[in-house]
């Protein structure tokens, strides 16, 4: 054997076959070769922080049969992913292979015969490929001491913070350098919106038409918005009423016209955040799922890598894109020149490209026909798709249309301004009305779609409402022209909170912080899930007791550690690593100091936390003492409020709004000894439905996963 490959994957090592054909023997690593040991530190403070790196017990087996094979091996091609991590990867395998405990006089890598290089793509396509090939390079050493300063800081930080949690709030704690960032704008929010009153408001819509002598069907809504000149506000039913009122009385005429042109340009394609932000709003998806999703897309070859906070296309990719959209949507909607993006991230540098499909020929449906892809697979597909096509083609133009009417009787019949009222004591001869109002009506109408055409109408994108998109059409209406009132339309609000943080709009905060990076995002909001620290309530997330705990133990000992701008500066000194600007190990030392220092005193002065109980309302069936809920490995539970010596404990039943197709039963939410979630019929035993996937809401569980227990093969 001449030519070995590594790769991480098995389904990326089958890709790559098909274009590197026999003469390379492709193997996957399966991830990880080597890490910090999980039952210690695994970092040696005292020699200049130096990471004790071992082989974890999985993965021994598959590290021995790649040394095995790479015993021949002429050239060890190294084709890890384009980032950091991928890096680390690489440097990893070189490290073990060229440096194995076991010497043999056979081995070509350990007798420094084999040519070890590195290969660097950013999709899998043929031509990517040959290209990568034909200009290997070194391992990026700068990248993997990046690499190794980030595992090495959160390894710090969680393994020393932790420990101190357990003492001072509760076992089985822990805290991350930034997953405890993102904990903490949720649990500020929260508070925002606790602490929050509303106010009540009233608007007036007015129906109005011409005033043809006809009823021209020609209706349309203005809204009030001043009065005497000023912005008006309504606090109350009776400012309302005798607003009301007055308007019933009032004669109105059209004021002013305003026509202009709006033109609406498209988004630039994906980065990582974006597409969670997107995948989020349109399709329903958790980012850890979209990133599953994106990656099985890439091993296939049909998109770019999914880890970038760059927005660039390759010259071959931008012209492939404006054959099809001159092709296959039309001339029109293909502008004169490329459109070209600059990132709004100071440190795009995870990827050279941003996201795209790798052959803009291939729709949707031929992803589906593909063994291992599924309809979530496709729908992911279809939307980088679109995003991607429609980055390139011509913006939208709409048609705004204006129109201030003004309402009272103090106006001057047939002129265009609103008169005051010491001008209109000068003009007494002419007929005239006290104008004491202002009311506005806005209207747009799609002149030219555009990428809307494709991406954008109704889409729901996190980046720009849907209302710009919607067409409201004003009838003509021409300044000085008498209007007649047909209706008043007064509405009662109140102000409302500012929203919780949901997925896409926590990943959209933190890149806005400056927090996190492209490979971080997903793992960031799955930790704070799994420990339990937040809940979601319809898609947005609640802290629990127990996160808004922790929260102000880390607030009141380590505020410094969890300071958004601290942290969003650890991510730029990263940056400066990776670009060889800094070394990483000063750059450990310099935080662990003081960080150490903090955590002996507050070791010492720091109280034991109380946590806050809450109570069930059931009583113990074994002791009559209260119940209360705890939070255990697989979530909430009840348990008997006389622990230790009442050791009696009871599954928490989460009812949600569904009945069971089979026997009618309340569905409710279950969890495997894995900790994975279900939803099964409450009589269980008697009744075995069972379903992955969330039933819908109503008279009767329609599920659109399995629906058998069979398939929960963990010990529900």
């Amino acid at each position: 054997m001449t030519n070995l490959v590594i790769v991480e994957s098995p389904t990326k090592a089958r890709t790559l076959q098909r274009f590197l054909g026999d003469k390379y023997q492709i193997e996957a690593s399966m991830g990880h070769v080597r890490d910090l040991p999980k039952s210690e530190l695994g970092v040696d403070v005292d020699k200049n922080f130096e990471p004790q790196y071992i082989i974890p017990r999985d993965k021994k087996k598959r590290v021995n049969e790649l040394k095995k094979v790479a015993k021949t091996a002429d050239t060890l091609w190294l084709a890890t992913d384009p980032d950091r991590e991928g890096e680390a990867i690489a440097w990893h395998l070189s490290e073990l292979l060229r440096n194995s405990e076991v010497k043999s006089a056979k081995c070509k890598v350990q007798s420094g015969e084999t040519d070890i290089k590195r290969v660097v793509f950013h999709e899998i396509t043929e031509q990517a490929i040959k290209e990568a090939f034909e200009n290997p390079r070194s391992i990026d050493l700068k990248l993997v001491d990046a690499q190794q300063a980030r595992r090495v800081l959160d390894r710090l930080v969680g393994y020393k913070l932790s420990p101190l949690l357990w003492e001072k709030v509760k076992r089985g704690l822990s805290a991350g350098r930034v997953q405890s960032v993102a904990l903490r704008l949720i649990v500020e929010r929260e508070r925002e919106v606790v602490a929050f009153k509303a106010e009540e408001y009233w608007n007036i819509e007015v129906e109005l038409e011409g005033n043809s002598g006809q009823a021209t069907g020609d209706s349309f809504i203005a809204t009030l918005i001043e009065q005497n000149g000023k912005k008006l506000e309504i606090g109350s039913k009776e400012e309302a009423d005798g607003h009301v009122k007055n308007l019933e009385k009032a004669q109105y005429q059209v004021s002013k016209v305003t026509q202009r042109e709006v033109r609406r340009f498209p988004y630039p394609p994906f980065t990582t955040s974006t597409m969670q932000q997107a995948a989020a709003n349109k399709l329903g998806m958790s980012a850890k799922k979209t990133m599953m999703l994106a990656q099985a897309l890439y091993e296939h070859g049909l998109i770019t890598y999914m880890r970038t906070d760059s927005v660039n296309l390759s010259s071959q990719a931008i012209g492939a894109v404006r054959d099809y959209i001159g092709n296959f949507i039309g001339k029109p909607y293909l502008p004169s020149v490329a459109r070209v993006f600059k990132s709004k991230s100071k440190n795009a540098q995870e990827a050279h490209e941003a996201i795209r499909v790798t052959d803009v020929s291939r729709q949707s449906s031929v992803v589906r026909q593909i063994s291992s892809m599924n309809k979530d697979h496709a729908r992911l597909y279809e939307l980088i798709w679109k995003r991607f096509v429609a980055c390139q083609m011509n913006e939208a133009v709409i048609d705004q249309t204006t129109v201030d009417v003004s309402a009272g009787n103090n106006v001057i019949l047939g002129t265009k301004e609103v008169r005051t009222p010491e001008s209109l004591r000068k003009d007494s001869g002419q007929a005239r009305m006290t104008c004491n109002y202002l009311l506005r009506a806005t209207g747009s109408v799609i002149k030219f779609d555009g990428w809307l055409k494709l991406y954008g109408k109704g889409t729901g994108d996190s980046e720009q409402g849907t209302e710009e998109d919607k067409e409201k059409i004003l009838p003509k209406l021409a300044e000085k022209e008498p209007l007649n009132l047909i209706q008043l339309l007064p509405g009662q609000h109140f102000t409302e909170p500012p929203p919780r943080y949901n997925e896409a709009s926590l990943i959209k905060k933190l890149e806005e912080l400056g927090i996190g990076r492209p490979s971080t995002y997903a793992p960031i909001l799955s930790t704070i899930q799994e420990r339990f620290y937040v809940e979601k309530l319809e898609r947005k997330f609640i802290p629990t007791s127990l996160g808004t705990t922790v929260i102000d133990f880390l607030m009141e000992y380590f505020a410094d550690i969890i300071d958004y701008a601290f942290t969003a500066q650890m991510e730029d000194e990263l940056d400066e690593i990776a670009r060889g600007e800094r070394q990483w190990r000063p750059t450990i030392k310099t935080f662990y100091e003081p960080f150490e220092k903090k955590l002996i005193e507050t070791e010492k002065k720091a109280k034991k936390v109380k946590m806050e109980v809450e109570f069930a309302g059931k009583k113990c069936p074994e002791c009559g003492k209260e119940l209360i809920v705890r939070i255990g490995k697989f979530g909430k539970f009840l348990a008997c409020s006389g622990f230790p010596e009442c050791k009696h404990t009871e599954s928490l039943e989460e009812k949600i709004n569904a009945k069971c197709p089979d026997d009618g039963g309340d569905i409710v939410v279950r969890h495997t000894k894995r900790g994975k979630t279900f939803y099964g019929c409450k009589n269980w035993p008697v009744c075995k439905f069972a379903s992955w996937t969330k039933p819908k809401t109503g008279n009767s569980a329609q599920a659109t996963g399995d629906s058998n227990t069979d398939s929960k093969n963990e010990n529900a």
